[in-house]
């Protein structure tokens, strides 16, 4: 089956500026694999309008006037089942972005980002994976790392091989696939079957939900780059 003739990627839109709504719908078009299904000028309209529609991604912002993009992610996954959601962001935004991981967002992307890349983002959130932008990874991650709680107690022990930890570090501090394949001297086929089972084990949604276990359990230790 040719990518064309996949359906459409139903996509909801959030953000409190029309005019940023509507440059993403000239981007996230249906001729390119796109449906713009719902739109929300507010992260609190967000719950209704995923009632209305089925929804694949939701792209939301950050900073929103009543209920930003970190809240209404939050709730969304205090709901239980909700679609990932990409969030959008500015480049001074870290300590918002360190929040947004720990709320759940399974991906964030630059709003000056191409619009390549932007489209690379949705659909690899929309299927389920993550999409940490580098232009901004390692900042956040610094961030976070600054801003994370005492470490729990390590609840990995005894679940995770030596190799998964390895691996799990390594997704911590932001390695990509192939990073991570050259660093352990393993195929990145291999890498994607360790990660596969960490998240299996760990109960983790995607790699975005991997880096927040990272550093919320230690792993990752403070000033690891």
């Amino acid at each position: 089956m040719s990518e064309s003739s996949l359906p459409a990627v139903r996509v909801a839109l959030v953000d409190d500026q029309e005019l940023v709504r509507s440059g993403l719908r000239r981007i996230l078009r249906r001729r390119d694999g796109f449906e713009v299904v719902a739109e929300c000028s507010d992260g609190a309209e967000v719950p209704a309008a995923l009632e209305e529609v089925e929804v694949d991604v939701v792209v939301m912002d950050l900073r929103m006037k009543h209920v930003d993009g970190i809240e209404a992610t939050r709730r969304l996954r205090a709901t239980g089942a909700h679609p990932p959601v990409l969030a959008l962001t500015t480049f001074d935004d870290d300590a918002m972005l360190s929040g947004a991981l720990r709320a759940g967002v399974a991906g964030f992307v630059l709003k000056d980002s191409s619009a390549e890349d932007l489209i690379r983002a949705v659909r690899v959130v929309a299927a389920g994976d993550s999409w940490l932008d580098p232009a901004v990874t390692s900042r956040v991650l610094t961030s976070y790392r600054h801003s994370a709680p005492t470490p729990p107690a390590g609840d990995h022990d005894g679940l995770l091989t030596a190799r998964e930890q390895e691996v799990l570090q390594a997704i911590g501090r932001g390695l990509s696939n192939g990073e991570i394949a050259a660093s352990l001297h393993i195929s990145e086929l291999t890498v994607k079957s360790h990660i596969g089972r960490i998240f299996t084990k760990l109960d983790l949604r995607d790699r975005a939900a991997a880096v927040v276990y990272a550093f919320d359990h230690g792993i990752v230790a403070p000033g690891t780059t």
